[in-house]
């Protein structure tokens, strides 16, 4: 499961707006504010979930544990090997993020 927090963290690492995460996931903007919405735990689906982990996946976007460990520090969304803005498909994803970072929640 993923956090409301995780979800806008990500969202902002990849520099874009609801609408095109909306667009990323096959979502509907409402369903994502909804997401971003909720107090702890994203609500929603299991539809609706793996698409957008699928969305964040091809942006090279990775969910982090909430459980720590030694080389991850705490839960949050970190850029994954696949390259920032670049999916595993290789396909670009539009973003405005400029630097390689870590968001922890």
């Amino acid at each position: 499961m993923i956090t409301a927090a995780q979800l806008r963290a990500a969202r902002v690492l990849l520099g874009i707006d609801q609408r095109r995460l909306a667009e990323l996931s096959g979502l509907s903007v409402p369903t994502i504010q909804r997401m971003e919405a909720s107090e702890t735990m994203v609500r929603g689906n299991v539809d609706s979930l793996v698409k957008l982990i699928a969305a964040f996946d091809l942006a090279g976007i990775e969910m982090i544990d909430e459980a720590p460990s030694a080389t991850r520090g705490a839960a949050g969304a970190a850029e994954n090997q696949a390259g920032f803005g670049q999916g595993r498909s290789g396909r670009s994803i539009d973003n405005k993020a400029s630097s390689r970072t870590r968001a922890r929640t």
